[in-house]
């Protein structure tokens, strides 16, 4: 970590390498000079850099009054009457080099030696950079000498020089705070007698200085030896100072993810435990207080999971709020359940429902203002319902890395669509960074200073407060509420981070997201597969599968787990919800002839609509275990028939001795027996062989035809359900 440094107004401030070397007496002889009326995060930026290269830097009107610019004006003339006076100690000293640059959007890229040699080679006593725009009167283009190669135009945001000559440059400054000081420069160098007496020249091939405004297109990133450096190819230079001007701010904070040594190839991330905010240690009753804004805007599959990932968070609920909007009428009954369930135990809970009729940007405005209007709330955590949070930790997480704005790496599983966007397009919205694809699939790991964050991140309290005051951030034109706040955010030249140093969850998909059944959730093994894995697929399966955690009571018959306790329920609730149960007669319209041999009261999934989502289950699930139970046999889990089977005591009690129309049956247990029924179960009369006590979630898998006639036995309590299916027939 580099050393800490202390900021104070008109100080000069010696910045020490990591080794602590020291500069050569030429060097010493260099002083640089910058405004900073407040320590930005930019600042703290160009700050990093500086110290990286071992620069003296001297701040001025550091927690001064920013007057420089307004509306109406170009602005910057308070840094010239500041420059004006620290020039005055300096006037005389004819060996002083004094580089004056501006800081909450310069980097600087590489270090003293260079850029005094780059100086020298000039041959003048005065550089300024030099832009491909004029600015900010462009009638005075006419009046620019012509230049052969390289840029024309100067620009005041950064130039070096002997430290009389700059004195010389400033002397006849008496214009207002808010006037321009490009314009001020800009008059001095187009009067040739006044260029020629002070010696300047303007940096056109960007040795020196590269402005970016106007030359996006001339500057890549150069990596070398755990070092990066921002490279023109249009002149084929390696500048010393990179400044985002313009609307170009943007890109420079993607260039200062990398240079000059945020991020190699070589070293990884070596800025992502600066300023760290360390939490451990501390009591339960000391840690920040927390408002957590969720965010339920659309009809959002898994959302129970949600709840219980939310419980499940390793932050103390007492120093955790709760603002909830729920959008979806759909959802009430899982909101009002988690209130009702776990509301007490949180500092506070506010809920906003459909029946409030307060829109997405509105509520997420409301949620944000409960935090900043109380001066006990630090942080702000701002949680959308389609986020699946696999890392119990990453408030904790998001807290420690002390970042103004922060979000964890979200993305679609399987997919590059993520919650950040590594750039922008010229019209604002989504563009793709060079490093976008390896940052979400974490061949780059760190923090990343991007344009866009969405779905979760964290805010500073205190940043609500000051610079992101204003009460609405999610209003801007006719963007979005997402782009509205990142917009805003950005207008405020707040820095907003996503780290991906963590594995933190996944975003689901929204899209094919039905709410016309009982328990849509079910309907979810397309769309989202990992997530109906989860809930829905017994957590031994994958022993199972191992050929662990296998029984078979019967000869040929395996047992084994597949599904949750929650499938089971589900898909009894669903098919009760449905309720067209057949009769039990030989007569059956549902299948092709319309006669059933071995009749049962049942209900097939075509009737819920649930075939082709039963088809990928068996295809996944059930397949796989199949061939490793019976080698040399590699099954596609056709089926005519599948279906829920209903036994009742007075209604269809057992199953006559029957084969199965099938290759292979599975017959899983949807109840418990001793609990929800009494009997039941099945017997292989071949073999003499009964199971008479299946365990919920467990399957039967046997042959179904030849040699596995069986018989399904009385059921004298309760209701018992099973999920069959003939496979291959």
């Amino acid at each position: 970590m580099l050393p800490q440094l202390l900021l104070l107004p008109g100080l000069v401030l010696t910045l020490l390498t990591p080794e602590g070397s020291c500069g050569s007496k030429q060097e010493e002889n260099l002083l640089v000079l910058t405004v900073a009326t407040q320590e930005t995060e930019g600042f703290k930026r160009f700050k990093r850099s500086a110290q990286f290269f071992n620069y003296k830097v001297q701040v001025l009107g550091l927690d001064e009054e920013w007057h420089g610019e307004d509306t109406k004006a170009a602005g910057g003339g308070q840094k010239v009457r500041l420059l004006k006076s620290a020039l005055k100690e300096y006037a005389a000293k004819d060996d002083l080099i004094i580089l004056v640059t501006e800081s909450y959007d310069v980097l600087f890229a590489s270090g003293p030696a260079e850029l005094l040699k780059k100086f020298k080679q000039a041959k003048s006593k005065v550089v300024f950079s030099a832009e491909t725009f004029i600015y900010p009167d462009r009638r005075l283009e006419a009046k620019y000498p012509p230049v052969r190669d390289g840029k024309r135009f100067l620009g005041s945001g950064g130039f070096i020089g002997y430290a009389p000559n700059l004195n010389k440059l400033v002397e006849d400054w008496r214009g207002l705070d808010n006037d321009s000081d490009q314009l001020f420069y800009t008059n001095i160098f187009l009067d040739p007698e006044k260029r020629e007496n002070i010696n300047i020249t303007l940096d056109q091939r960007c040795r020196i200085f590269q402005n970016l405004h106007g030359a996006l297109d001339e500057v890549v990133l150069k990596f070398e030896n755990a070092r990066v450096r921002a490279r023109n190819v249009e002149y084929d230079t390696l500048p010393v100072l990179i400044h985002g001007n313009g609307p170009t701010k943007l890109q420079l904070n993607y260039l200062g993810n990398y240079i000059p040594r945020a991020w190699t190839f070589e070293t990884g991330c070596t800025v992502c435990d600066e300023g760290l905010r360390s939490l451990t240690g501390f009591k339960d009753d000391v840690l920040p207080l927390v408002l957590i804004g969720i965010f339920i805007e659309q009809p959002t599959p898994f959302l129970s999971q949600f709840f219980l990932r939310l419980q499940n968070l390793q932050y103390p609920k007492k120093r955790t709020q709760l603002f909830i909007h729920n959008h979806e009428q759909h959802h009430l009954s899982q909101v009002d359940t988690f209130v009702k369930e776990h509301g007490k135990e949180y500092h506070e809970v506010k809920v906003i429902g459909p029946e409030d009729h307060v829109e997405n940007a509105d509520a997420r405005n409301m949620g944000m203002d409960l935090c900043r209007q109380d001066p006990d709330c630090e942080y702000y955590f701002s949680l959308d319902a389609e986020v699946v949070l696999k890392n119990s930790k990453v408030l904790r997480i998001l807290i420690e890395q002390n970042k103004p704005v922060i979000a964890p790496l979200v993305s679609r599983l399987g997919k590059l669509w993520s919650n950040f966007w590594g750039a922008l397009s010229p019209d604002g919205y989504y563009a793709r960074s060079e490093d976008y694809v390896d940052i979400v699939q974490g061949r780059r790991v760190g923090i990343w200073n991007v344009p866009y964050i969405s779905s979760i991140y964290v805010i500073k309290g205190s940043t609500l407060r000051s610079q992101l005051n204003q009460g609405d951030l999610f209003h801007s034109g006719k963007l979005d509420a997402d782009m509205a706040f990142c917009h805003n955010v950005r207008d405020q030249r707040v820095f907003m981070f996503v780290t991906n140093r963590h594995q933190f969850g996944h975003i689901l998909s929204l899209e094919d997201y039905q709410t016309t059944h009982l328990h849509n959730d079910l309907w979810q093994i397309f769309s989202n597969p990992e997530d109906w894995k989860e809930k829905y697929i017994h957590e031994n399966y994958t022993l199972a599968l191992k050929g662990k955690l296998v029984e078979t009571p019967c000869p040929d018959v395996y047992w084994f787990p597949i599904f949750t306790d929650v499938a089971c329920d589900e898909l009894v609730e669903e098919m009760e919800h449905f309720g067209q149960w057949s009769t039990g007669d030989n007569t059956d319209s549902r299948l092709l002839g319309g006669y059933e041999n071995v009749p049962t009261i049942d209900i097939h999934m075509n009737q819920i609509g649930y075939e082709r989502e039963w088809y990928r289950f068996l295809l996944h699930y059930i397949a796989p275990i199949t061939e490793k139970f019976y080698p040399g046999y590699y099954t596609k889990t056709q089926f005519e028939l599948a279906f829920v089977v209903r036994y009742k005591p007075d209604e269809q009690p057992s199953l006559m001795p029957h084969h199965d129309a099938s290759t292979f049956t599975i017959n899983i247990a949807l109840n418990r027996v001793g609990i929800d029924y009494e009997g039941g179960g099945c017997r292989f009369l071949r073999y003499n062989c009964s199971i008479r006590a299946p365990r919920k979630g467990w399957t039967l898998l046997h042959p179904g035809r030849l040699t596995h006639y069986h018989e399904g036995l009385p059921t004298t309590k309760g209701t018992r359900y099973i999920a069959v299916s003939f496979l291959d027939p």
